[in-house]
């Protein structure tokens, strides 16, 4: 019989911190259940972490090294923006969760770029061309990033003065309408949304502005590593973020939910479970016992009885708690915002956080350049060579 043991232990056994528990149960190598005494804790197979520090003690060869920089547990990037603590996430230091609470993403863009003035995405936005959505958002981000300039040898308060022109750029590309006012406040009057709903938009921006080193915070890395510019860091972010099992997984979601409002929750459920098949927007590989972002937004409205019928159909069958894409795709649905509004929030904040790993990336001289490991077939050795030995 297995097993099992808590969260401390786990990390005491393997000599690493809860974020790398997490991550060894993402990526299948440690079991984990719920622990019967406190569903709001997790235990782990004791024979899964004894094998796992079996192989850490045997040693690690370099190109398994290699390999762990870029898809393993550990974080191969120092930085001091984000990280996660007892299942929380924290920006520098100060828990999300709480600054959502009353924060504004324009004071959350300065704790995290380290502004000295206050920000202000209201500067020099660019007048919105066509129809709002992703297509004027990026249109109009890759035209700047073909003629922006480098990040090098520019002070960093100049840069802070350019990211704001282009978050603000970006938001009114995604609907927000130009103005002094904060953003959260923007994007309600350009979706024509009264204030309550501002105050639902405030939450959700600072909820999703950062969440360490993402895929599309690397591809900014990369970027920012090369001396590109600004524009052509954010636009590198992005465009990493547009994928499906990124940002813009609200975008599954939303076909989950058109799936249950056709069949009910029920024929849904079912049909996914009996396959095997994931269901989009619920649990998280940082987050085993729920994502706290979703819990805080949630707990803000009702969502429609459909979608709230469908979140605890999934949770009593599965375990698993909603995460961020279904809270977001419940809140567009809630407030009956544009189609794409999901990933129009999810993008705006996110790049202040794209910004800020930029930024911090320029602090270093390296440029991201990591090795391939060849597995291919052997090149020829040309004319000359010797053949093989029989």
């Amino acid at each position: 019989m297995a097993s099992w043991v808590a969260m401390d232990e786990a990390c005491r056994l393997l000599g690493v911190r809860p974020q790398t528990v997490y991550a060894y149960v993402s990526r299948g190598k440690l079991e984990v259940m719920p622990d019967p005494a406190d569903s709001r804790r997790s235990l782990y197979r004791a024979e899964d972490i004894a094998a796992l520090a079996r192989r850490k003690q045997a040693g690690r060869k370099h190109e398994t090294l290699a390999a762990n920089a870029l898809f393993g547990a550990e974080p191969s990037i120092p930085t001091a923006l984000c990280t996660f603590v007892r299942g929380r996430p924290y920006y520098r230091g100060q828990d999300v969760i709480g600054l959502a609470r009353s924060a504004t993403v324009e004071e959350v863009a300065q704790l995290l770029w380290g502004a000295v003035q206050a920000v202000d995405f209201s500067v020099a936005p660019a007048a919105r061309e066509g129809k709002a959505g992703r297509v004027a958002a990026f249109t109009g981000l890759a035209a700047l990033a073909a003629t922006g300039h480098s990040t090098r040898g520019r002070l960093t308060r100049v840069l802070h003065t350019e990211g704001q022109g282009l978050v603000g750029q970006l938001a009114t590309a995604f609907g927000a309408r130009p103005g002094r006012q904060p953003l959260h406040t923007r994007f309600a009057q350009g979706w024509r949304q009264p204030a309550e709903v501002a105050g639902l938009l405030r939450t959700a921006l600072v909820l999703l502005v950062d969440h360490e080193l993402t895929s599309s915070a690397f591809a900014a890395r990369i970027a920012a590593s090369t001396g590109a510019s600004l524009p052509a860091c954010l636009l590198a972010g992005l465009t990493t973020l547009s994928g499906p099992l990124h940002g813009d997984a609200s975008g599954r979601v939303q076909a989950l939910i058109d799936e249950v409002e056709r069949s009910g929750d029920d024929e849904v459920v079912a049909r996914y479970l009996s396959t095997g098949s994931p269901l989009a927007g619920f649990g998280h590989h940082l987050y085993p016992d729920g994502d706290p972002r979703a819990a805080a937004l949630l707990a803000l409205f009702e969502p429609p009885p459909v979608i709230a019928r469908f979140i605890r159909n999934v949770t009593h069958h599965t375990g698993l708690q909603p995460n961020i894409d279904v809270a977001l795709a419940a809140l567009v649905s809630h407030c009956r915002l544009p189609a794409d509004a999901a990933f129009g929030l999810f993008a705006t904040a996110r790049s202040v956080g794209l910004l800020a790993h930029s930024l911090e990336q320029l602090g270093t001289a390296e440029v991201i350049r990591p090795r391939g490991r060849y597995v291919g077939p052997l090149p020829d050795a040309g004319p000359g060579a010797r053949p093989p030995a029989p």
